[in-house]
């Protein structure tokens, strides 16, 4: 049926319900009509609309597993020509940000979105981030700082607050936080401003370290026999570093209930918490092999009984 015999028939229904005083029919299936004809007209882009949605959808899956195959091309390349593992990590978080971005901006240009649209509202949207996210723009710079400088690079032994505990080996540097792992396995995040505006104490970015015991004796011991059994210690231990002249037994004071022996010796870093705790019970045996008392504080306690009056 055709439009000019659907006015027709809608003219002669209107026309027999108008005798019948029924009025307003008319306007009202024509106003129907003018929905259907607007429905019809915008069917092909409503069509059209929905499969750029499915294509979108589609292109961001494909889009997605693309970044992923050139951050893993990216990894391995800068692994093979040996760069830093901090920045490998960083530049692959980086990078993916950045790919994210370019995918998102690509898809909306598609749907139909101006680019300067687009441009205007990724403008505001970054001047809007940038006021409320001031801590994570820090955080982004202080890694870019950490990069540069390389105060310390993963696999380092950091300390960053002594105070709270705050230290372990470093696993990532990522693009705004730095992860630690502590000796019991514990992950610690830190944020890279934090890092960048603070003291950090590095304890294994030199090969060597010098390692620094002291034990105290008691007055009634030899001197002179207790710095030559921590010698001949230092000389016998596998992991003690340099000639003789380079380790060094001393009286360090005279305390009240002791006399502080001390000694220094170079060690690698690798080993040195091992070489201490094995020089500490090495020196143990020692003195109770030799007769060398180690005085420890003690309370005596005199009970005085008062004669009956």
């Amino acid at each position: 049926m055709d439009t000019s015999t659907v006015k027709e028939t809608v003219d002669k229904v209107d026309a027999e319900l108008s005798e019948m005083g029924i009025d307003g029919v008319k306007e009202n299936l024509k106003e129907i009509l003018n929905i259907k004809d607007y429905l019809a007209n915008q069917l092909p882009a409503v069509v059209g609309f929905g499969l750029k949605v499915i294509l979108a959808i589609f292109v961001f899956f494909i889009g997605r597993k693309v970044i992923r195959w050139i951050i893993k091309v990216v990894r391995k390349s800068l692994e093979k020509a040996r760069v830093d593992a901090g920045v490998i990590q960083f530049a692959c978080s980086a990078g993916k940000a950045v790919l994210y971005i370019l995918l998102i901006f690509n898809i909306a240009v598609n749907l139909g979105v101006k680019e300067s649209s687009v441009a205007a509202l990724l403008a505001s949207a970054g001047v809007t981030v940038g006021l409320a996210l001031q801590g994570g723009l820090a955080n982004l710079a202080g890694g870019i700082l950490l990069l540069v400088f390389k105060p310390f690079v993963v696999g380092d032994y950091i300390v960053q607050n002594q105070q709270i505990g705050c230290e372990g080996t470093v696993a990532k540097i990522e693009i705004c936080y730095t992860t630690l792992l502590t000796t019991d396995n514990k992950k610690i995040v830190i944020p890279n401003g934090t890092l960048s505006n603070s003291t950090i104490i590095n304890a294994t970015a030199k090969d060597s370290r010098k390692l620094e015991i002291k034990v105290g004796i008691s007055y009634e011991s030899s001197i002179r026999k207790a710095k030559k059994i921590l010698t001949d210690i230092l000389l016998a231990d596998p992991d003690t570093q340099g000639e003789q002249s380079e380790m060094v037994v001393f009286v360090d004071e005279l305390a009240e209930s002791a006399v502080i022996i001390g000694l220094r010796v170079w060690v690698p870093t690798e080993v040195y918490w091992p070489t201490k705790w094995r020089l500490n019970e090495r020196i143990k045996e020692e003195f109770d092999a030799n007769g060398i008392v180690i005085p420890y504080n003690k309370m005596e306690v005199y009970v005085h009984q008062r004669g009956e009056e």
